[in-house]
């Protein structure tokens, strides 16, 4: 996925198209705010420095928001807007996923194929997995497996890594392009396929498809 950007807003969904400034969405309670209900802009960020963009992820915890900027990684105050560090060189980087229980974020660099490990508090680089796939795009983390999931765009598969030892697990083929993947409680992973218009199941601990769905007519699939 490539975001040539001028605006985002702050939402879990993964992001086609952005304009130039960082808008934070509300979703208003009925009863605070009964005369103006649904979401609506509470505050806009103008976020600054080179490249494009793609996805966001935030740390619900350290209320840090971070955001893909084509070789490195812009990490802001989710509530000031003000820049508090920067991850480099990750060359082409698409997602970001985060195990806050190992204090672990990790990034897919799509450029060179690998997934940068850092460390979540300081924001260092601790390793680099390298080999994850072509074009590795969408990125997650399995809290029941604590596995991460990388889905490449060019090599048409899915790479699953230990997320503690950030050693290579295994591969999943795939029948196209995968977009965006999520995972849930029930140790399973959805990915959409944006080429051949359907869904795939993936079971995250036997790393084996478990099931496809068919979206047609309905073609390109990105968000999920």
């Amino acid at each position: 996925m490539r975001i040539t950007p001028r605006t985002t807003a702050l939402v879990e969904v993964p992001m086609k198209r952005w304009c130039g400034t960082l808008c934070f969405f509300l979703i208003a309670c009925p009863v605070l705010f009964a005369a103006d209900p649904g979401l609506h802009v509470i505050k806009t960020y103008k976020v600054g420095g080179e490249g494009g963009w793609d996805y966001l992820k935030l740390d619900p915890d350290s209320r840090r928001l971070f955001i893909s900027r084509a070789s490195h990684v812009i990490v802001i105050d989710a509530d000031s807007g003000k820049p508090v560090g920067d991850i480099a060189d990750t060359p082409g980087v698409h997602g970001i996923a985060l195990a806050p229980e190992l204090n672990r974020g990790f990034t897919s660099n799509g450029k060179d194929g690998t997934v940068s490990i850092f460390d979540l508090k300081s924001l260092h680089l601790i390793t680099k997995v390298k080999d994850v796939g072509e074009n590795p795009d969408a990125i997650l983390y399995d809290v029941v497996t604590k596995r991460v999931f990388t889905f490449n765009g060019r090599s048409h598969d899915a790479t699953a890594i230990d997320a503690a030892t950030g050693k290579i697990i295994g591969k999943v083929p795939l029948s196209g392009k995968p977009e965006f993947g999520v995972s849930t409680d029930a140790e399973e992973v959805f990915v959409n396929i944006e080429d051949k218009s359907e869904i795939t199941v993936i079971d995250p601990q036997s790393l084996k498809v478990k099931s496809v769905w068919p979206l047609a007519p309905c073609e390109s699939p990105s968000g999920l």
